[in-house]
Protein backbone atom coordinates (compact mmCIF):
# COMPACT_ATOMS: atom_id res chain seq x y z
CA UNK A 1 0.00 0.00 0.00
CA UNK A 2 2.79 2.37 0.71
CA UNK A 3 4.14 1.81 -2.74
CA UNK A 4 0.90 2.95 -4.46
CA UNK A 5 0.74 6.19 -2.46
CA UNK A 6 4.21 7.23 -3.60
CA UNK A 7 3.15 6.64 -7.17
CA UNK A 8 0.18 8.97 -6.73
CA UNK A 9 2.30 11.76 -5.27
CA UNK A 10 4.93 11.51 -7.94
CA UNK A 11 2.79 12.89 -10.80
CA UNK A 12 1.55 15.74 -8.57
CA UNK A 13 5.09 16.65 -7.57
CA UNK A 14 6.18 16.36 -11.16
CA UNK A 15 3.35 18.67 -12.25
CA UNK A 16 4.29 21.22 -9.57
CA UNK A 17 7.94 21.07 -10.60
CA UNK A 18 6.99 21.45 -14.26
CA UNK A 19 4.84 24.48 -13.49
CA UNK A 20 7.65 25.98 -11.40
CA UNK A 21 10.10 25.37 -14.26
CA UNK A 22 7.73 27.00 -16.76
CA UNK A 23 7.29 29.98 -14.44
CA UNK A 24 11.06 30.34 -14.07
CA UNK A 25 11.53 30.11 -17.84
CA UNK A 26 8.88 32.79 -18.38
CA UNK A 27 10.55 35.04 -15.81
CA UNK A 28 13.89 34.47 -17.52
CA UNK A 29 12.38 35.33 -20.91
CA UNK A 30 10.86 38.53 -19.53
CA UNK A 31 14.20 39.41 -17.92
CA UNK A 32 15.87 38.95 -21.30
CA UNK A 33 13.42 40.54 -23.73
CA UNK A 34 10.98 42.45 -21.53
CA UNK A 35 10.59 46.23 -21.47
CA UNK A 36 13.34 46.54 -18.88
CA UNK A 37 15.23 43.40 -19.88
CA UNK A 38 18.79 42.92 -21.03
CA UNK A 39 18.01 43.51 -24.70
CA UNK A 40 16.13 46.71 -23.87
CA UNK A 41 19.21 48.05 -22.07
CA UNK A 42 21.19 48.25 -25.30
CA UNK A 43 18.35 50.05 -27.05
CA UNK A 44 17.94 52.40 -24.09
CA UNK A 45 21.68 53.11 -24.04
CA UNK A 46 21.60 53.92 -27.77
CA UNK A 47 18.61 56.22 -27.31
CA UNK A 48 20.30 57.89 -24.34
CA UNK A 49 23.39 58.70 -26.42
CA UNK A 50 21.19 60.01 -29.23
CA UNK A 51 19.19 62.20 -26.85
CA UNK A 52 22.35 63.51 -25.19
CA UNK A 53 23.70 64.52 -28.61
CA UNK A 54 20.40 66.31 -29.35
CA UNK A 55 20.53 68.08 -25.98
CA UNK A 56 24.11 69.21 -26.61
CA UNK A 57 23.13 70.51 -30.05
CA UNK A 58 20.13 72.36 -28.61
CA UNK A 59 22.28 73.85 -25.84
CA UNK A 60 24.75 75.16 -28.42
CA UNK A 61 21.88 76.67 -30.43
CA UNK A 62 20.41 78.19 -27.26
CA UNK A 63 23.77 79.72 -26.34
CA UNK A 64 24.16 81.14 -29.87
CA UNK A 65 20.68 82.67 -29.74
CA UNK A 66 21.26 83.99 -26.22
CA UNK A 67 24.41 85.70 -27.46
CA UNK A 68 22.56 87.31 -30.39
CA UNK A 69 19.79 88.50 -28.09
CA UNK A 70 22.31 90.07 -25.75
CA UNK A 71 24.02 91.77 -28.72
CA UNK A 72 20.65 93.22 -29.81
CA UNK A 73 19.64 94.51 -26.38
CA UNK A 74 18.24 98.04 -27.00
CA UNK A 75 20.19 99.47 -24.02
CA UNK A 76 23.57 98.48 -25.47
CA UNK A 77 23.18 96.99 -28.94
CA UNK A 78 26.25 95.95 -30.90
CA UNK A 79 26.52 98.48 -33.74
CA UNK A 80 28.12 96.01 -36.15
CA UNK A 81 25.34 93.45 -35.72
CA UNK A 82 22.62 96.11 -35.94
CA UNK A 83 24.13 97.45 -39.15
CA UNK A 84 24.47 93.96 -40.59
CA UNK A 85 20.84 93.14 -39.84
CA UNK A 86 19.57 96.44 -41.21
CA UNK A 87 21.50 96.02 -44.45
CA UNK A 88 20.41 92.42 -44.93
CA UNK A 89 16.74 93.02 -44.02
CA UNK A 90 16.34 96.27 -45.93
CA UNK A 91 18.60 95.14 -48.79
CA UNK A 92 20.68 98.34 -48.71
CA UNK A 93 24.43 98.95 -48.71
CA UNK A 94 26.84 101.82 -48.29
CA UNK A 95 28.33 103.16 -51.53
CA UNK A 96 31.78 101.85 -50.61
CA UNK A 97 30.59 98.30 -49.78
CA UNK A 98 30.91 95.33 -52.10
CA UNK A 99 27.80 93.10 -52.13
CA UNK A 100 28.30 89.37 -52.69
CA UNK A 101 25.07 87.46 -53.18
CA UNK A 102 24.62 84.01 -51.73
CA UNK A 103 23.13 81.26 -53.81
Amino acid sequence: MKHSRSRLKLPQESLAQSLALIALLLLGAVALVGPSGVLAWTENARLLKQRQAEVNQLRAERDRLRNRVSLLDPRHADPDLVGELLRSDLNVAHPDELVIQRK
